[in-house]
């Protein structure tokens, strides 16, 4: 199930440069060929969100983990990874054909499956997610997706996880 997810999560990180793309080059569904384009255009957009919802949604079927031990630090990784996303847009803006889109989208693809900065995904700021890195005590660097406001890791648990792998873990309790 993890590799699923993990593919499913790779998809919904990248998927935005298709997106891109297809509005530049004013791509419309042939369904919806007598509509304004603007209308293919959003429920082009909408297919990442609902993809990333329902990868939110069946994270249940992860294995369950906690993390009820010290913390050395916590940073806040919001912001971290989005240059690398735009970057994503400024691609998809300068290619300029459907076979170069597809050979770019599967490199990008491929190294954003094997570095395991897929999990940042910026649609799931939209669902109220934010990321984070932990150190523990071992100097053990874990990303941590999580709803929870955290400011200090005085006290902090994380009693309800799920693994993606051995260091990323959704959370699914909600805010506190």
């Amino acid at each position: 199930m993890n590799i699923i997810y993990k593919l499913l999560l790779t998809f919904n990180a990248t998927s935005t440069m298709i997106v891109i793309y297809l509005v530049k080059e004013s791509y419309y569904l042939l369904l919806l060929e007598k509509q304004p384009t603007w209308v293919s255009h959003i429920i082009f957009a909408l297919v990442p969100l609902l993809l990333t919802i329902i990868s939110v949604a069946i994270k249940g079927l992860l294995s369950k983990d906690d993390i009820n031990y010290e913390m050395h630090s916590i940073e806040e990784a919001n912001n971290a990874f989005l240059p690398s996303y735009l970057g994503y847009f400024f691609v998809a803006l300068s290619v300029n054909s459907v076979q170069t889109m597809i050979f770019v989208y599967m490199i990008v693809f491929i190294f954003t499956y094997f570095s395991q900065t897929l999990y940042f995904n910026p649609l799931f700021l939209l669902l109220g997610y934010k990321f984070y890195y932990m150190t523990t005590v071992n100097n053990v660097k874990l990303f941590i997706i999580s709803k929870k406001e955290i400011n200090s890791t005085s006290g902090l648990t994380f009693p309800t996880l799920r693994r993606i792998n051995n260091t990323t873990f959704i959370d699914e309790e909600d805010k506190q």
